[in-house]
């Protein structure tokens, strides 16, 4: 009798469990986008996460849309908003990597949304913005600076994405793409605002191919990461952050545009400076 009674329940488990898989089934069957699920390593095991988290993602999309936006603005031939919105971009870019790391919620694919939003902001908007702005007057030459631009944001991205873990952290390998970004929507700001009677087309295609060369190339640079924006500091730093963001304000093209030049030229200096200490070492 317990023997009947017990096949009976086991029955009525099966039954019950075949229904429940047939009713998920039959939910997900209506369901137009699949779940994220991301496997995770806690303590040597394998976790199971299901979703995305929001906040990071929330900004790697702001960074996103502010590409987007500039190249409808290049387009349209609005190249002041067009460079505003590449700057917009790398302030979100800079934030979701900080929040994520901040709340513990970074991810896998987290880091992956970054990479593809960091290659549309930082790598098509500002070779198209350059190319409509001034690089159209080289005809096919423009073309092709604009696409070795593009092709150089590409590389580096993918280089990036392989060797995290593997490089000093406190440094990039090859100019970061929102610097080389910077460059490029700088130029096009000053231009916009001193109100250039021509475009200055070949010295434009010479600044954007040397960006997109740096970006792939093995030359250092300082990748601030090792500043801890967590622990205490003297109030005299934030008397210089206010008076930083005042120098800023006085004329932002032409003091960005210079600051970034100052980066993206500070470690051909450093490679310059290892290469003699070098020769005078042999």
């Amino acid at each position: 009798m317990n023997e009947n009674s017990n096949e009976n329940q086991d029955k009525v488990a099966h039954i019950n469990s075949a229904a429940d898989d047939k009713s998920n089934k039959s939910e997900e069957s209506f369901i137009p986008v699949d779940e994220h699920i991301e496997e995770v390593h806690v303590d040597g095991k394998k976790v199971k996460h299901k979703g995305i988290y929001l906040l990071p993602n929330l900004f790697t999309t702001a960074a996103l849309f502010s590409g987007f936006y500039a190249i409808i603005s290049a387009v349209h031939g609005n190249f002041e908003f067009a460079a505003l919105a590449i700057f917009a971009a790398m302030v979100f870019d800079g934030l979701d990597g900080r929040v994520a790391r901040l709340t513990g919620t970074a991810s896998e694919f987290g880091v992956q949304y970054d990479s593809l939003s960091d290659m549309v902001s930082f790598g098509v908007a500002p070779a198209l913005v350059m190319y409509f702005w001034a690089l159209v007057d080289l005809g096919k030459f423009g073309v092709g600076v604009a696409f070795v631009y593009v092709a150089g944001a590409a590389l580096r991205l993918a280089r990036f994405n392989t060797q995290v873990g593997e490089v000093d952290s406190r440094y990039f390998i090859g100019l970061a793409s929102p610097a080389a970004a910077a460059v490029v929507a700088g130029m096009v700001w000053v231009g916009f605002d001193v109100e250039m009677a021509g475009r200055p087309s070949v010295i434009a295609g010479i600044i954007t191919a040397l960006m997109g060369l740096l970006m792939v190339s093995n030359v250092k640079y300082s990748s601030f990461k090792d500043l801890d924006l967590k622990g205490r500091v003297p109030f005299v730093a934030m008397l210089g952050m206010v008076l930083a963001f005042g120098v800023i304000a006085v004329d932002p093209p032409k003091i960005l545009l210079t600051l970034f030049s100052l980066y993206a030229g500070s470690g051909l200096v450093m490679w310059l400076l290892s290469l003699r200490k070098l020769s005078r070492n042999n």
